[in-house]
């Protein structure tokens, strides 16, 4: 018995196994990524505060480090992704790599950080929605009222075509880069005494005294930049969209963060690193441009923020379906609606944003000092150790299956980028109080850090219960679209085993 072709398959008039294909080009994917790292986000909230938490000048150099480690990291991440379409990205990588549990384990940390990441994000619109609407239209609401107002808008557009929300991320994307472009020129063009320098895009202006609290802050803004092969699935071309998608991105976003970040100690000069640290400390980037521009660019930092949540509960909703299909979780969460998104992945994110935002309000959370930054920071921390995990998975996969790859792709850059991803997730762990911005060894620093320790051993273990209860499911994991063939196969009495083209092993 044989998977209809999408031709043949009857229309997701009620519910399908199947994303929807061939909806997305390269443009609409790298919407998704640009609008998941969400950069008038990072430059209007997150670069200065790694100015006044590290206290440094050499913010830009760090941005451009870290994007040079994630651009070695990507040759082995895209070169697997060739040879693996998955929806399931890292989840699916690791399964492959390292083994099975080691898959589920990683699949479960995945779905833990890209959470903490989107349901963090409603701390921070749900103020600013109520502060921009106070301020503009006299309109005084709490911030939960917002915050649920921008969870409805999520929640529907999770649910309606993929390629509609692409359309969407698309233009809020566009307007966000030429915004910061526009405000970036206007600091260039007006540095403070003494000139233009460039000593703080240098390397050099690194030491390793302050190497890791810096570098700890800048990787935080690349969060997202993987989520390319999240939709393999869904893209026309997945052999060249993702790739191309990938690396444009990323080479958008460390020249943004950059020449943005560099603008600042250009404007500011001696005084970057004080008024960051001061009040005005978030306002530094509109204020370098003030009059229509900063307006704008205020309204569209509120787009900013709404576009990231949509691209991450897309980002999670795939994951989650991934996992369903594979019977890892229900298989109903591997369904989708008659629009081609993972329906009932997407509700269930939408009902666990819905309750993040519930519990901030029952405890009186501070909703940006601990729902939006301590959420969005280990969230980050997650998907670094995440990817440093896909990057060894790499590297295994490829030692065993190297055919058609040059060594470069398959052993020398994944190799290189496993040990300085490594490196970076142990900078973060070790200087997570500067992240927080809390005391060191603070509750928060060993209990955040620790939910991904969580929810790996889950992982691990729930793998280990699929292969002695469940061994056809135990079987599937990690083989994304082969699963599906294997359990049509299985129930038809044909098969039990995977074919040897489709998987390594039943590690």
């Amino acid at each position: 018995m044989s998977i209809p072709s999408p031709a043949s398959a009857p229309a997701p008039s009620k519910m399908s196994a199947a994303l929807a294909k061939e909806r997305l080009g390269a443009p609409a994917v790298g919407f998704f990524i640009l609008a998941g790292v969400a950069p008038l986000t990072v430059t209007e909230g997150v670069v200065p505060s790694a100015f006044a938490a590290t206290g440094l000048t050499s913010v830009p150099a760090a941005f451009l480090v870290v994007a040079a480690v994630l651009a070695v990291f990507v040759i082995g991440y895209l070169a697997m992704a060739r040879r693996i379409p998955n929806a399931g990205a890292a989840y699916s990588f690791i399964s492959q790599g390292l083994g099975k549990p080691a898959g589920v384990a990683g699949a479960l940390v995945a779905v833990v950080a890209y959470n903490l990441l989107q349901v963090g994000l409603y701390g921070m619109i749900g103020p600013q929605l109520a502060s921009f609407a106070a301020d503009n239209f006299d309109v005084h609401l709490p911030w939960g009222v917002w915050a649920f107002g921008a969870w409805a808008v999520v929640t529907v557009l999770g649910l309606a075509r993929v390629d509609l929300s692409g359309r969407v991320l698309g233009v809020l994307s566009v307007l966000e880069l030429v915004v910061i472009a526009t405000v970036t020129i206007r600091g260039l063009t007006h540095p403070a005494a003494g000139g233009v320098s460039f000593a703080a895009l240098s390397p050099r202006s690194l030491h390793a005294s302050s190497l890791g609290a810096v570098l700890a802050v800048a990787v935080l803004g690349f969060v997202g930049v993987e989520q390319g092969p999240v939709f393999s699935e869904e893209a026309r071309d997945p052999q060249r969209t993702i790739p191309t998608a990938t690396y444009i991105s990323l080479a958008v976003i460390a020249a943004v963060y950059a020449a943005a970040s560099w603008a600042l100690v250009v404007h500011y000069g001696d005084q970057v690193v004080p008024t960051a640290q001061g009040p005005d400390g978030t306002g530094m980037l509109f204020a370098m441009a003030p009059g229509t521009v900063a307006s704008i660019g205020r309204s569209l930092f509120l787009t900013s923020l709404l576009a990231a949540a949509l691209a991450f509960h897309s980002a999670v909703g795939r994951y989650m379906w991934a996992l369903g299909r594979e019977r890892v979780l229900p298989a109903v969460m591997g369904t989708t609606g008659s629009t081609g998104a993972p329906r009932a992945a997407s509700i269930v994110q939408s009902l666990l944003g819905a309750a993040a935002i519930l519990m901030a309000l029952g405890l009186h959370w501070d909703p940006v000092g601990q729902l939006f930054f301590w959420g969005g920071t280990t969230g980050g921390v997650g998907i670094l150790l995440l990817l440093t995990a896909t990057s060894a998975a790499v590297v295994r996969y490829f030692w065993t299956l190297p055919a058609g790859e040059p060594v470069w792709r398959r052993l020398v850059a994944p190799t290189a980028a496993t040990v300085l991803l490594a490196v970076m997730a142990w900078l973060c762990i070790e200087h997570f109080d500067v992240l927080l911005n809390v005391a060191p060894g603070s509750l928060p620093t060993k209990i955040l850090p620790g939910l991904f320790g969580i929810a790996a051993v889950v992982g691990a273990g729930w793998a280990l219960v699929l292969k002695h209860r469940q061994p056809d499911a135990y079987a599937a994991i990690g083989l994304g679209s082969a699963a599906m063939a294997h359990s049509i196969t299985t129930t038809a009495g044909t098969s039990t085993t995977p074919s040897a083209k489709t998987t390594r092993s039943t590690q």
